[in-house]
């Protein structure tokens, strides 16, 4: 019995120390590949392999003006309520809502009342001051008159100029008239209505020149100079332009973005205020690929860009800055002048990979990579069906139907 306890207690040990041979073996800091690992595992992989072909196209780029494109509206200067300076009833308003008036046309009219009485009376007062005056000169010369007395005279003509003058603002004030050119939006009176300083005639807008205002986001406000060209879209199809006048020094708290004022002209008044428009600033002029959007691929810190072939049929991955955006197509910068396009297949691809490129359109020769080497005459892309060829022997293999 002793001998088979302790033979049963040998193979329980060795069974408890295999098992944790298992355990001690493993190396619990490995970890998993990172994205970037797994690409280059799957590149490695795939250079024992055969190359896959890929439809490419030999582009071009061309000089194209990059916009800084806002969303904003029109705007009309100015908007003013002339407002009465006096009281009295209105006898008179020559203007209804949609006038056109230029500056110092008339608006309302109120009654004069005594006013006119009353600038007479103030004339007659001036007119004996100014004879009481010269009198006391004549005397003066005479020397029957003192210092004071001439003094007195003087002040006496003073304050009937005065009060004349009070009387004919006070008179002219009666007439409401047009600070400025511009329309009529409102009207706030009516023929009969009694007005004291402070109430409201009409409330008219300045329409020339009108106001494009947008707002511009914190980093592209540095692009824009006072001056610059803006051209409106209106959503009403018209196209207008004009320079930058104001360029704002303040953030709004909430957006963080910065207001821009551009002025039109508008002579005919013909630009209504409040349309909404597309602003389109141009800043710099670049050379640029249009391509596809459906092109676009993302690195792996998420940032845009497009795969492309190099001279010796590998991949690259290049970094793409949008330009202009088109209804047939994005116009990018960030690639070399001339470069070959991967238009199909790109999303099977890695950067580093070889590939055989089948080119579209005509037999062309891709593009030279980012050292400057001009391309092998043994990748030109003959007529037969593949329409491309390459001197690498696993390529070729690829490249048979």
């Amino acid at each position: 019995m002793r001998g088979t306890y302790i033979t049963a207690s040998i193979i329980a040990l060795l069974i408890v120390l295999w098992l944790l041979s298992g355990q001690l073996g493993e190396d619990s800091s490995t970890e998993p590949p990172s994205l970037a690992q797994a690409k280059q595992e799957r590149a490695a992989e795939i250079e024992d392999t055969v190359a896959p072909r890929v439809r490419a196209r030999v582009m071009q780029a061309s000089p194209q003006v990059r916009q800084v494109v806002l969303r904003g509206r029109t705007e009309n200067k100015r908007t003013v309520q002339v407002k009465a300076e006096t009281s009295g009833r209105v006898i008179e308003r020559p203007v209804d809502r949609g006038s056109e008036v230029a500056a110092g046309d008339l608006l309302c009219r109120l009654n004069l009342e005594d006013r006119q009485a009353g600038l007479a009376e103030a004339r007659a007062a001036l007119e004996q001051a100014e004879i009481e005056y010269q009198a006391s000169l004549r005397l003066k010369e005479k020397g029957f008159q003192s210092e004071t007395a001439i003094a007195q005279a003087k002040a006496r003509r003073a304050a009937a100029e005065a009060q004349v003058e009070r009387r004919e603002i006070d008179l002219a004030r009666t007439e409401i008239r047009a600070p400025f050119a511009g329309m009529v939006e409102e009207v706030h009176l009516e023929i009969g209505d009694y007005v004291t300083p402070g109430n409201g005639c009409v409330t008219m807008v300045d329409m020339n020149p009108m106001l494009l205002v947008g707002r511009v986001s914190e980093s592209q406000v540095a692009r824009l100079e006072k001056g610059q060209t803006i051209t409106g879209k209106l959503s009403d199809g018209r196209t207008v332009q004009g320079p930058i006048t104001f360029i704002g020094q303040q953030a709004d708290p909430q957006t963080r973005t910065y207001a821009v004022q551009a002025e039109v002209a508008n002579p005919d008044n013909t630009l209504r205020s409040g349309i909404t428009t597309r602003l389109h600033i141009p800043v710099d002029e670049v050379l640029a690929h249009r391509i596809s959007p459906a092109l676009f691929t993302l690195d792996d810190e998420g940032r845009v860009g497009v795969r492309v072939i190099n001279d010796r049929n590998r991949v690259e991955f290049h970094l793409v800055d949008i330009v202009r955006e088109e209804p047939g197509g994005v116009w990018v910068a960030g690639l070399p002048e001339v470069t070959t396009l991967i238009t199909l297949g790109q999303e099977l691809v890695v950067a580093g990979q070889r590939v055989v490129p089948v080119f579209e359109g005509s037999p062309e020769m891709p593009a030279k990579s980012n050292d400057g080497t001009a391309p092998s005459s043994s990748r030109a892309a003959g007529p037969d069906t593949g329409r491309g060829r390459t001197s690498d022997p696993a390529a070729t293999v690829a490249a048979k139907p």
